[in-house]
């Protein structure tokens, strides 16, 4: 058993906010990372997820296939449709997955942008209770993560609200993403990764596991070589991370942090929750985290821009499947 590293653990139910604050505050400042515990969700709920999601990965291809990703991002990844590092990887990332994001009617104009749209749904005649599950899911997650960003702003030295804007979180783009793990062994000599390295893009991500270890962070991205330290799955607890959307925020005070999975050779199946701000915020650097002696270090972006530049560059031209299957 590899040794893990030491996260600090934020509770949602502790009467002390200070108390809460400080911890989160730590983890920003340290690694990026830390638990979150007593959220709300309850356990049994999000074991039916897993149980879903494990469901809908059994399928065979052919039906998985029919709700491939959209140009939207929703529906259906194959296994090696993301390549995380490029740089590092040989064939892609050894998972597949499924997206779901906010609904929006076909017929809205936000429809009409990057990421916003209808979501795909699998068949319910093969999974009943699939779409009501995912979707409740995603609306609790989601409550869990504005009380996070609460904490964050605190530990900015702002107003507790400050993200619940609808320019910011207020009309967030966040996307559950169900994934498996294919049970081959990583081997990071050869290019061989359950997932490659990689930040975050937005502004937070709550991810569930199973009991199966293989994420792995470095908190000292620019150091050579690097040096990864394996995260202990935690039941019942989300492994909350920042994004890049944060660090560029905070004028890079909190960190989004380069993290992978190993995989150890057995199946395994994670949850995420990426949170970032509405499509139209303009990302540029928070009041309290620049000064003279500390100014910019990123210049504003928008928010669709940086994210709409990343998914293309880490997912496969759809085109290629429509070859394949045309």
């Amino acid at each position: 058993m590899p040794e893990f590293i030491e996260l600090n653990c934020v509770d949602l139910s502790e009467p002390d906010l200070n108390k809460s604050v400080s911890l989160l505050k730590h983890a920003c400042l340290d690694c990026g990372f830390f638990y979150l515990v007593n959220h709300g969700i309850n356990l049994d709920f999000m074991d039916e997820v897993f149980s879903q999601s494990k469901k809908f990965f059994d399928l065979p291809v052919e039906e998985k296939m029919k709700v491939l990703r959209n140009e939207q991002h929703r529906g259906y990844t194959p296994m090696f449709d993301q390549t995380l590092d490029p740089d590092n990887q040989v064939g892609g990332d050894y998972k597949e997955g499924y997206l779901i994001d906010v609904e929006v009617p076909k017929d809205d104009p936000p429809a009409q942008r990057f990421f916003y749209g209808p979501n795909l749904w699998p068949s319910k005649d093969l999974l009943p209770r699939w779409r009501e599950t995912m979707e409740k899911y995603h609306r609790e997650c989601l409550d869990v993560a504005r009380l996070v960003a609460r904490l964050i702003a605190l530990a900015l030295n702002l107003e507790a609200r400050f993200f619940d804007k609808p320019e910011m979180l207020g009309e967030a783009m966040v996307t559950l993403r169900l994934l498996r793990y294919e049970g081959k062994a990583s081997n990071p000599e050869k290019g061989i990764y359950g997932a490659g390295a990689h930040s975050d893009w937005g502004f937070l991500t709550l991810l569930a596991t199973d009991d199966v270890f293989g994420l792995q962070i470095c908190r000292h991205k620019d150091a050579q070589p690097r040096v990864w330290e394996y995260v202990a799955p935690l039941r019942g607890a989300f492994v909350v991370n920042l994004g890049d959307m944060l660090e560029r925020w905070s004028n890079c005070i909190f960190r989004s942090t380069l993290h992978r999975v190993v995989s150890n050779g057995q199946e395994r199946y994670s949850i995420a929750l990426f949170v970032g701000p509405s499509h139209n915020c303009l990302v540029e650097c928070l009041s309290t985290c620049k000064s003279d002696s500390n100014p910019p270090k990123y210049p504003p972006v928008k928010c669709e821009t940086y994210l709409r530049q990343r998914y293309m560059d880490t997912h496969a031209d759809l085109s290629l499947y429509n070859h394949k299957t045309g």
